[in-house]
């Protein structure tokens, strides 16, 4: 951490109103903090041991297999760091698994980039209230084995969803959701945008984190352009781990996922600016079919409305929202009112903006007062958001990419009485 902190920190306030980003903060000037160094909640010595803390199991007929895929874009350098000449990204597959006996668990994140969230990120950018040293991000329980084969498909090739994260979210932070997915028979591909992201480990154990953003306005987008592009390279290299082709340092998929990807099938979700760029991507790229946008606004800084927003899409998108006062609506509606294609605005009720992210799952088992619960996570029983979230996330892609019974989207379900239909 340097002086220059919380300069940036003020700078960006309304930053983190008009994204809807769970952001105060936009600086990583250093991939290692000085010894000693501190979160806003007191020093580390401080704390009660840590505790280690279990997502849910996913609801799914298939136990679920993840492995972490190096992917190096040869084409482009790297548009945040002028001494990269080409763009490295690192993903995490999830995917309908067998024979997972006796195999290691996915770890949810790698030990550098478990100390740098727990010292900078959940604080700091997240603001989640979350005493340093408090949990044992590392060792949380994912219900995720490590690069198990993947289960033979009853129904033919799997279709492929691309996740995104929020501005100062690691992907691993959509970890619930995207397992739940797999267990339902999808391949699931979550992506750290680097140096964008607050922290990425690498397999030589090297982290990347965020640059510092400058200009706000530019930094936003600059952000999704760059994550449009990631998105579109990330693509591009599935076609080719579909055929068999290694990553970036020699490692080949595991056991029955060449050749498992249907690629016809994509679908694309994301949180907060994950959700603005699944919108945009959608714009760019005509291979993703369906989408999803939780939380995530579709206007600058300025209040203009994006692209995407002025012009809609011609191919079916979710608006998914948190409870009360929201900065989407001007972006939500203009985007509704310009869209031919099918369209939907969903709202969870109670909920608040890290509901739609593994906070839901992860906070309540960590003894912090209510009222720092309430103020992240809302008045919504976690079990409630994450049952809801499943539900709905999975019909509309089952709807959209499988042929799947669509009623769930067409109307309020007294099964999941905390969604809310927006007319």
């Amino acid at each position: 951490m340097t002086d220059e902190h919380p300069r940036i920190r003020r700078g960006i306030t309304g930053l983190r109103a008009l994204l809807a980003c769970a952001v105060a903060a936009l600086c990583t000037l250093a991939a290692a903090l000085p010894a000693g160094a501190t979160s806003p909640t007191g020093p580390a010595s401080a704390a009660p041991p840590s505790h280690r803390s279990a997502l849910p199991s996913p609801t799914g007929p298939y136990p679920v297999g993840e492995t972490t895929l190096h992917l190096v874009d040869r084409t482009r350098p790297d548009p945040w760091r002028s001494d990269r000449i080409h763009r490295e990204l690192m993903v995490g597959v999830f995917y309908p698994a067998t024979r997972t006996a006796h195999r290691p668990p996915a770890p949810y994140m790698l030990p550098a980039a478990a100390t740098h969230f727990d010292r900078v990120t959940a604080n700091d950018y997240l603001q989640l209230g979350t005493p340093t040293g408090r949990a044992d991000w590392a060792g949380v329980v994912t219900r995720v084995t490590r690069d198990a084969p993947v289960a033979p498909g009853r129904r033919g090739r799997l279709p492929v969803l691309l996740y995104s994260p929020g501005l100062g979210e690691p992907r691993t932070w959509g970890t619930t959701l995207a397992a739940d997915l797999a267990s339902r028979g999808y391949a699931v591909v979550t992506v750290d945008h680097t140096y964008e992201s607050p922290e990425v480990q690498f397999p030589d154990g090297s982290l990347a984190t965020m640059v510092a953003p400058g200009d706000p306005d530019a930094f936003i987008r600059k952000a999704l352009a760059v994550r449009v592009a990631d998105t579109g390279f990330v693509l591009d290299r599935l076609r080719l781990l579909d055929s068999g082709h290694p990553d970036a340092d020699g490692q080949r998929p595991p056991r029955g996922l060449s050749g498992s990807l249907d690629l016809s099938r994509v679908g694309m979700f994301g949180h907060s600016m994950g959700g603005t760029a699944a919108a945009l991507a959608m714009d760019s790229d005509r291979r993703i079919t369906a989408g999803i946008d939780m939380d995530g606004n579709l206007t600058y800084l300025d209040g203009s409305p994006m692209p995407v927003a002025r012009h809609g899409l011609d191919r079916p998108f979710l608006l998914l929202g948190k409870d009360g006062e929201t900065d989407t609506g001007p972006g939500w509606r203009a985007f509704r009112a310009h869209t031919p294609g099918w369209t939907r605005q969903l709202t969870l009720r109670g909920s608040e903006h890290a509901s739609f992210t593994d906070a839901e799952a992860l906070l309540p088992q960590l003894g912090l007062p209510a009222s720092v619960l309430t103020g992240d996570l809302g008045t919504i029983a976690p079990a409630t958001a994450i049952r809801t979230t499943e539900a709905y996330v999975a019909a509309y892609f089952d709807h959209w990419l499988r042929g799947r019974d669509g009623r769930l989207l067409e109307r309020p379900s007294p099964i999941y009485p905390a969604m809310e239909f927006v007319s």
